[in-house]
C-alpha cells in the first residue's frame, strides 16, 4: 500500500489483548465506513448513530472528513494521490479505534473503490470488523442539499477536483449496508444500522 520508509522499527506487544480489551468495555469494536458524495448524508448519520450507541451505553468515536483534515491530515489536499493517502491514514486510525474495543464511525466521501478496499484489507489482515455503509444520494438530490454552499463553488469553477464534478465517485460494489438517503429520514437510516449490528451479535445485550 505505502512503502516503509523507517528502518530498523519493530511492532512491540503489550501484555493486555484486544480481547481482554473488549471484555472490560463490554463490547467488539468495529469500523463503520460511511461512503458517499458531498452532502449525501454521512455525517449526519454518524452523529444520529453515535447518540444512539451512546444511549445503549456503547462507546463509538467519529472520524469526520473536515475534523480529520483541519487535524492529522491537514497537509494533504484533494489530488487523487492526498485523497489515496487520506484514506489511508484514516483506515489505520480505524484500526486503533476498533482494537481498543471501540466502534469507530469513519465518514468520508473515499470517492476510490481501490482506497476503501485497501482499507477494508487493513482490517482484514489483523482479523478486524470493517462494515462499509454506501450513503446512497443522487447527485442532484445532494447538490440541491449543498449544506456548505461546495456545489455551488464547483460549478462556478472555485473549487476544483470536486466529487461528482469534475471528479469521479465510485459507487461500492457490494457494501454491508446500502442506505438511499433521499427516500428515507435519519430515524430510519440509523434503526437500519442498529438492527445490522444486532443481527452481526455486535449487539447481542440490546
Amino acid at each position: 500500500m505505502t512503502e516503509q520508509k523507517a528502518t530498523n522499527v519493530h511492532w512491540h506487544d503489550g501484555e493486555i489483548s484486544r480481547e481482554a480489551r473488549c471484555e472490560l468495555m463490554g463490547q467488539k469494536g468495529a469500523t463503520l465506513w460511511f461512503t458517499g458524495i458531498s452532502g449525501s448524508g454521512k455525517s449526519t448519520i454518524a452523529v444520529a448513530l453515535e447518540h444512539t450507541l451512546h444511549q445503549y451505553g456503547k462507546l463509538s468515536y467519529r472520524l469526520d472528513g473536515d475534523n480529520i483534515r483541519l487535524g492529522i491530515n491537514k497537509n494533504l489536499g484533494f489530488s487523487a494521490e492526498d485523497r489515496t493517502e487520506n484514506i489511508r491514514r484514516i483506515g489505520e486510525i480505524s484500526k486503533l479505534f476498533v482494537d481498543s474495543a471501540v466502534f469507530a464511525l469513519s465518514s468520508f466521501i473515499s470517492p476510490f473503490r481501490e482506497d476503501r478496499n485497501k482499507v477494508r484489507e487493513l482490517h482484514d489482515e489483523s482479523g478486524f470488523n470493517f462494515i462499509e455503509v454506501f450513503v446512497d444520494c443522487p447527485l442532484a438530490e445532494a447538490e440541491k442539499r449543498d449544506p456548505k454552499g461546495l456545489y455551488k463553488k464547483a460549478r462556478a469553477g472555485e473549487i476544483k477536483n470536486f466529487t461528482g464534478i469534475d471528479d469521479p465517485y465510485e459507487a461500492p460494489g457490494n457494501p454491508e449496508i446500502h442506505l438511499h438517503t433521499d427516500q428515507m429520514t435519519v430515524e430510519e437510516e440509523v434503526s437500519v444500522i442498529i438492527n445490522y449490528l444486532k443481527e452481526k451479535g455486535f449487539l447481542k445485550e440490546i
